[in-house]
């Protein structure tokens, strides 16, 4: 039935949205809590426990003059039994309307109308509206309280009575003060990229999006950031040429027991802190060479960003598998070893960095196999990441800025295109209202697909929401995608990317089934506010963790959120630096800079 008639007392109904999945008594709409660029996908999803009528519609609201905008109907059915049995769901698909404003979507089911929160829908409205908060959320997240800096400008290297000064860079997490390069080395396959990816993600922005960062009055702002962070990185260069992985505060309040270390499980510390380019080290030369091009100087020149990447990169050529854990490559070095010698080889031009290159991409291009996805390992253990699931898209993209040799361009292009229509027939290959992005993974010596990462994996305990990966993602999609579908021909592949993208952001941003939007203090319901020693903690900007897999099942099937745990809601509530890293890199790729 047609919603033909709205009042003012009827506007002000809110759909009830609670942290409960069960129990709903009525429909449910899920929406992108924030924002809509005008030329991207744009889908709500609706929930029931009767099934609808496959004549019944949905409408576009105007909030501000009432108005029914648009109307269309509403997709098939959907059914998630793995997570909410006996419900059902549906897509609201309003991509076709572009028009700006602010909005609300509304259904009538047997003659009862229901109204989403509002959202806005306008030119370039996620970058508009998000990226000065992300850079507020890095700027509050600077290690420069009086203790922090006095602390780590006399770091103890574990292990010995040698200090060295590692001051600056960024807090990891709203409850966490410690300093990583990456945390998870010891475990080989799933070491995210940290503090050297926000650099990165920080410097990226600034050279794609200029004119809207001018437009939004903070580029003075991203650079300093930046800068910030390339300063740390040449103080966690050591004078061997290896970075320094981690500053770890062992969660006590005294500054004085930080540590250089490395790091093992339930944090136990040793001094293995040499980084390997897949513990954070690729992704520190790749940030330090890229930086160094803008000729602007923080506490460092521009030419010692340059020298330090180089040293740094001539190091692990010859040290590199002596600072992996298990003393072999994985697909991580492989990534990040690309990043590296590509952003060396751009500013450059040097044939040794364009070699490295090329042979990393090869690297990659046999570790795709036919199903679809890369092997990380040298045997059959699937990739899959919980936060740079994208990375190897975005690596073997930023390559082909620089590669301009057809042979090995198109080598390129074919993996990207193989691991892009994998992530999309994965993602669909069973019912998903919300396009979660799926994954295939090894669990007790099985391949298998999930929606979540398996809880029980290399880490022996980590596992956690996974907004980063769904950032890194839609990035991939979106400037994959431009490269390997180019042209009319390819539309159809355009937009299914472009949903694919837009709804992991939508997830982030509250289109979820716990209608939180992840990104803190925006949207209508947030986690709740997490403090952290030296009077850091939540921060406007900042993403948490998010939704995962139930608790109790170690393959991490099911769904799971909770803001409180006896300790463990950080698993879900928790900010991350990556989460806002992945995101920032997801909007300045679909942003138009020229509007």
């Amino acid at each position: 039935m047609k919603f033909t008639l709205i009042k003012a007392t009827f506007l002000s109904l809110a759909i009830t949205f609670i942290f409960c999945a069960k129990g709903f008594s009525q429909p449910t709409i899920y929406v992108n809590q924030v924002a809509f660029d005008e030329s991207a996908a744009k889908i709500a999803v609706i929930k029931t426990d009767e099934e609808l009528s496959s004549a019944n519609e949905f409408n576009l609201i105007n909030t501000e003059n009432n108005k029914i905008e648009f109307t269309a109907k509403q997709s098939k059915k959907f059914l998630i039994d793995e997570w909410f049995p006996g419900k059902f769901f549906y897509r609201a698909d309003f991509s076709a309307f572009k028009k700006s404003g602010k909005y609300k979507l509304g259904i009538t089911i047997k003659d009862k109308n229901y109204l989403s929160g509002e959202f806005n829908i306008s030119k370039n409205a996620l970058a508009t509206l998000t990226i000065p908060s992300i850079i507020h959320y890095y700027n509050q997240q600077r290690a420069n309280t009086p203790e922090e800096l006095t602390a780590d400008k006399k770091l103890i290297l574990f292990g010995s009575d040698k200090t060295v000064d590692m001051h600056g860079g960024w807090c990891d997490a709203s409850g966490d003060v410690s300093k990583y390069f990456s945390h998870l080395a010891y475990a080989n396959f799933v070491s995210p990229q940290q503090t050297p990816l926000v650099d990165w993600s920080l410097i990226n922005a600034t050279e794609s999006i200029p004119k809207m960062l001018a437009k939004l009055g903070v580029k003075d702002s991203i650079e300093n950031e930046a800068i910030w962070g390339a300063d740390y990185m040449m103080r966690a260069l050591s004078p061997e040429n290896y970075f320094r992985m981690i500053v770890f505060s062992y969660f006590n309040k005294n500054p004085n027991a930080r540590r250089v270390v490395g790091l093992l499980a339930n944090s136990v510390t040793t001094s293995d802190y040499q980084c390997a380019f897949r513990e954070g080290g690729g992704m520190a030369i790749a940030a330090l060479a890229r930086i160094s091009a803008w000729k602007k100087n923080g506490d460092f020149t521009s030419a010692q960003y340059l020298d330090g990447a180089k040293r740094a990169f001539a190091h692990l050529l010859i040290n590199n598998t002596k600072y992996d854990d298990d003393g072999k490559e994985n697909i991580i070095d492989d990534y990040c070893a690309l990043m590296a010698a590509t952003e060396l080889w751009i500013v450059t031009d040097s044939s040794l960095y364009r070699d490295e290159a090329r042979k990393r991409a090869s690297n990659l291009e046999k570790r795709m196999i036919v199903a679809g996805y890369f092997i990380a390992n040298d045997s059959a253990r699937p990739f899959w990441h919980a936060s740079d699931a994208g990375f190897p898209i975005v690596a073997l993209s930023r390559y082909l800025k620089k590669e301009k040799d057809e042979s090995f361009r198109n080598k390129a292009i074919d993996v990207i295109k193989k691991a892009l229509e994998y992530n999309l027939r994965v993602t669909n290959n069973v019912s998903n209202p919300f396009g979660y992005a799926r994954q295939s993974f090894v669990y007790h010596n099985k391949v298998q697909d999930g929606f979540f990462i398996p809880h029980e994996n290399e880490t022996g305990w980590w596992w956690q929401g996974e907004n980063a990966r769904l950032g890194s993602l839609a990035t991939a999609a979106l400037i994959g995608g431009k490269i390997a579908y180019s042209g009319k021909a390819n539309k159809k592949m355009q937009d299914s990317l472009a949903a694919f993208a837009s709804q992991q952001l939508s997830w982030v941003l509250g289109c979820n089934p716990y209608s939180v939007c992840f990104m803190y203090q925006f949207g209508k319901n947030n986690v709740p506010y997490m403090s952290s020693n030296f009077g850091h903690g939540s921060q406007r900007g900042g993403i948490s963790n998010g939704i995962t897999g139930k608790k109790e099942n170690g393959d991490g099937s099911g769904i799971d959120f909770k803001t409180s745990d006896d300790g463990n809601e950080w698993r879900w509530t928790e900010q991350w630096l990556p989460h806002a890293a992945w995101f920032l890199q997801a909007i300045t790729a679909m942003t138009d800079d020229d509007k």
